[in-house]
């Protein structure tokens, strides 16, 4: 199950490292971080199950199912 509550124990920290490691890159080099950051993160995760749901809820399809009215 992908955790979506705050679990990071310093997520101001955190932001600042993942804006320190973007310093200096151009578009390009930035997007080579953040595709290797999220393999490496991924390939941590392991589990393609919670990886699938991540997925889903970055491209919006879990906020979209949540909003919509039940029968």
């Amino acid at each position: 199950m992908l955790v979506t509550t705050p679990n990071i124990a310093d997520p101001d920290g955190f932001y600042a490292a993942l804006l320190e490691a973007h310093r200096g890159l151009d578009a390009a080099g930035s997007a080579a971080l953040n595709a290797r950051l999220v393999l490496i993160l991924a390939n941590h995760i392991g589990d393609r199950a919670v990886l699938d749901e991540a997925l889903a809820l970055a491209r919006g399809v879990r906020a979209e199912a949540e909003r919509a009215p039940t029968a």
